[in-house]
């Protein structure tokens, strides 16, 4: 979502960098680039107006403009304030001492409260909690169902009352948890299309009656600077402890996650990534704000592998990989567990420097990791040991056993063949193979690596 402003700002700072000293000049004009940059993101223009004069005062003086690299340390200067902006540190659940700890998830009809709700259960399920999903919507069609239906999906338990007063519903909830053991209570509630008195008054009955220890708003980050004010509207009336900003893999803009915090005063907690149950992350602004500056984001990325990838079969591949013995089974299985970490462009994103836009220019679709997977799966297992019995009358099978064409058979054996001997240079200890030296010690041609696409 972040793309555009992504781009402004990196190609800002790369001028400041061939500038070699500044002069205060220098930074005016970059400024203004920052300032057009924000503004067309969606950031608030109070915010956008006090973050420039921020940086501007402290990118001006004189410890900056006579240091021997000034470029990076406005660079750092706009990093630190963007952390600031943001929130700085990262938000997480007050867990109450006494369980069970309930939660309060609020926000407008469409926003993904219930999708949301059932996210947030999986997530504290993975981190050993025992949540308690309560059905508190009692007046969107099918709303009850929904949550019922994730919480199977789920394997998580599901308080619902029918057409009870959700007050009633949201008290009797926190007795059932306490006599079956669920630590963690997440009351989903209705939602309106717009702020009303009617909606309010529901929400301070709950608030009341079962005194939350966190009320989190799902705010629609494609709604732009609307959920900023649909936030700030939330937080006055019944006192909101985070946000839970949903839809950020999308093509919006980003205002609404520079803008929340320094005009609601909340955290952003959490960000929905995806359609996915798994597909909910805390919001971490420093790298956040390193990902907009193109820094990568390492640690996502290493978060993400970890979840996806089975040490057990890292550690058989590596066996593999030592022992020559790489296979297009071996690749199908790479595949599968890249598809756990998300889509590819995301990854893309998570990577530092010039790593991630480089690779971007290659074209990647996702729609080609599924003709990949159909040609593998429609060879026989010998032919998938062995590729190079793969012939003629063997590609037209395989072609036609996937869907595919012979020409994309043979590309896929192609690229795979070039993929397993630069397994081998990883595989040879002396081996010079990524940095472009042959066995000798000779350069050799600088051979590009070429995402397996069709």
């Amino acid at each position: 979502m972040f793309q555009g402003l992504s781009e402004k700002l990196q190609e800002t700072f790369k001028r400041l960098k061939g500038k070699g000293r500044l002069k205060e000049a220098d930074v005016n004009e970059a400024m203004r680039e920052v300032r057009v940059a924000l503004l067309e993101a969606d950031v608030n223009f109070k915010v956008v107006k006090d973050f420039v004069a921020k940086v501007k005062e402290r990118s001006i003086g004189q410890e900056v403009l006579e240091s021997l690299s000034p470029a990076q340390f406005v660079i750092k200067i706009v990093h630190e304030e963007m952390i600031e902006l943001m929130g700085g540190a990262t938000g997480k659940i007050l867990i109450a001492p006494k369980p069970p700890t309930v939660i309060l998830l609020i926000g407008l009809q469409g926003a993904g409260k219930t999708t949301h709700a059932a996210k947030l259960a999986n997530m504290l399920k993975k981190q050993g909690k025992h949540p308690l999903l309560v059905a508190c919507d009692i007046y969107r069609p099918a709303a009850i169902k929904q949550l019922q239906v994730l919480g199977d999906q789920l394997e998580v338990p599901v308080f619902s009352m029918g057409q009870d007063a959700p007050v009633d519903i949201a008290r009797a909830s926190i007795k059932h948890a306490n006599s079956n053991g669920q630590d963690v209570v997440i009351i989903d509630t209705a939602g309106r299309l717009h702020i009303n008195e009617e909606l309010m008054s529901e929400l301070r009955d709950i608030k009341a009656s079962v005194k939350p220890h966190e009320i989190l708003l799902v705010v629609d980050a494609m709604t732009g600077q609307d959920a900023v004010n649909v936030a700030e509207s939330f937080h006055k009336d019944l006192g909101l402890d985070g946000v839970i900003l949903t839809k950020l893999d999308g093509d919006t803009r980003g205002g609404a996650a520079l803008s929340i915090k320094a005009v609601t005063g909340c955290t952003i907690k959490f960000a929905g990534t995806g359609e996915k149950m798994d597909a909910l992350e805390p919001f971490h602004p420093d790298r956040m704000a390193s990902r907009i500056l193109g820094m990568g984001d390492v640690l996502t990325l290493i978060e993400k592998a970890q979840e996806s990838f089975d040490e057990k079969k890292a550690k058989e591949m590596e066996q593999k990989l030592r022992k020559q013995e790489f296979t297009l089974d071996d690749f199908l299985d790479q595949m599968q567990q890249m598809k756990k970490m998300g889509p590819i462009s995301s990854i893309l994103e998570m990577l530092p420097g010039g790593m991630g836009k480089q690779l971007k220019d290659v074209q990647i679709d996702e729609k080609d990791t599924a003709h990949l997977e159909a040609i593998i799966r429609s060879m026989t297992m010998e032919e998938r040991r062995k590729p190079i019995v793969i012939k003629d009358s063997r590609k037209k099978r395989i072609a036609k056993g996937s869907g595919t064409s012979v020409q994309d058979v043979g590309r896929l054996l192609k690229q795979f063949e070039q993929m397993q001997k630069m397994m081998k240079q990883f595989a040879n200890p002396g081996g010079m193979g990524m940095l472009g030296m042959g066995k000798k010690g000779k350069k050799g041609k600088k051979a590009g690596m070429r995402f397996p696409t069709l």
